[in-house]
């Protein structure tokens, strides 16, 4: 007696239906479930569930899991079939589980799986899964039919891990475009200060001239500047580096940002004393859990931006309350950033080209605000147009914050 193809037993639309979904380019998780779908119909499981060993920990992860109803409740270790997952690896074959007795009358104590080996790549196995709760057990037929699927599922994962890699190339590409862009502009940066300050104390050195007091004075300032500007760029060097390290430390206390603001704006202007500033400020502001030196590195960092990139144009800064956050937003009237730029405005490194050229920058400042910002559990995002850009903070409070507020007031 000559034995059937589980495979050729399918109608030719079945076959049509299995191997139109490897035609299609869908993303890879919309091909399995439309894997899912149509192989449900032939081989009847409760669960399927998809492994794959992860590259880095090589470990077995769950990449794709599909559940029909029952054994929703049942021990994950039941419904997923973890176990067996790790037996195919282990002996590289396929293998059956059928329950020790199929007398019992819960079904989900009555589990029959199949595991298939998948290999989208040499070294990174993967197992599919297929469960039956309840039965019935798996024939010869329904082993063969899966372990057919079970290699479209490997052509799928490893169009998955392609796409992947091609995507960690692009960002490696992105990172060392702009780490070398980084170099450029950190040699610039420290050229130019250096090539200020050895100037002009050469020239204050000279024996052959004499200076006024009011030029001296004047040499004396230039100096200064460029000595601050030199610190300001080592210093976001050294915060950078903490920052993505997670070595910088923070310290959390009560911090009112309505305080904090004003004082910054008053600091600013002791530098610019005719930047106009317009301060917009809802009463009854709570306290947040902060670390006041890093939000006043945040603010002062925005608003040296808005002085260096929008000079001569008025600021505004409005402070208010939500149902659960602080919300900040740093306004200027400058020219804009372009939109194909502010998805990358928090890139560490980045600058706009068009800005870089017109005044000093490491193009970490932005980068250092936003990971200040999470560290406080918040988040900040930009907004811009050709009348200016905004700058928005949002800082989550607590309510008894709200209650140390009033207290204090009664005070």
């Amino acid at each position: 007696m000559t034995r059937s193809d589980p495979v050729s037993d399918l109608d030719c639309n079945r076959l049509k239906e299995y191997f139109s979904l490897l035609c299609k380019s869908n993303p890879w998780k919309e091909s399995l479930d439309n894997i899912a779908q149509v192989t449900r119909k032939d081989l009847i499981y409760d669960n399927m569930v998809v492994y794959q060993t992860d590259f880095n920990s090589r470990s077995l992860d769950v990449v794709y899991a599909k559940s029909t109803g029952r054994g929703k409740s049942a021990e994950a270790d039941a419904s997923w079939g973890e176990s067996l997952a790790n037996q195919v690896i282990l002996e590289h074959k396929t293998i059956i589980e059928e329950p020790l007795s199929s007398e019992s009358q819960d079904r989900l104590a009555s589990t029959y799986s199949i595991g298939i080996p998948i290999n989208a790549v040499t070294n990174l196995p993967g197992v599919l899964i297929l469960i039956r709760f309840g039965g019935p057990e798996y024939s010869d037929q329904d082993k063969t039919l899966a372990q057919w699927v079970g290699g479209m599922i490997s052509l799928i994962l490893r169009q998955k891990i392609l796409d992947e890699i091609m995507v960690r190339i692009d960002e490696i590409q992105t990172i060392s475009q702009l780490q070398s862009d980084f170099i450029n502009t950190i040699s610039h940066e420290l050229r130019s200060p250096l090539g200020f300050i050895k100037g002009y104390t050469t020239t204050l050195l000279r024996t052959d001239t004499n200076w006024d007091r009011e030029t001296q004075n004047d040499f004396l300032e230039i100096i200064e500047r460029e000595t601050n500007n030199l610190s300001d760029l080592i210093n976001d060097l050294l915060d950078s580096s903490r920052l993505q390290s997670g070595q910088m430390k923070f310290d959390f206390s009560l911090v009112r940002l309505d305080s904090l603001i004003r004082d910054e704006v008053n600091r600013i202007h002791l530098t610019h004393p005719n930047l106009q500033v317009e301060l917009d400020i809802e009463s009854d502001i709570p306290a947040i859990e902060g670390d006041s030196r890093k939000l006043a590195q945040v603010f002062d960092n925005l608003l040296s931006n808005a002085i260096k990139y929008a000079p001569e144009t008025p600021l505004s800064i409005k402070l208010r309350k939500t149902d659960n956050h602080l919300v900040v937003d740093f306004s200027d009237q400058g020219p804009g950033i372009p939109e194909m730029y502010l998805s990358r405005m928090f890139t560490r490194f980045f600058r706009v080209p068009e800005q870089s050229m017109k005044a000093h920058g490491s193009g970490l400042g932005l980068y250092i605000c936003k990971q200040i910002i999470e560290k406080h559990c918040g988040s900040i995002k930009v907004s811009s147009s050709n009348s200016g850009s905004t700058f928005t903070i949002s800082l989550p409070y607590s309510l008894s914050n709200e209650q140390i507020l009033a207290e204090e007031a009664q005070l």
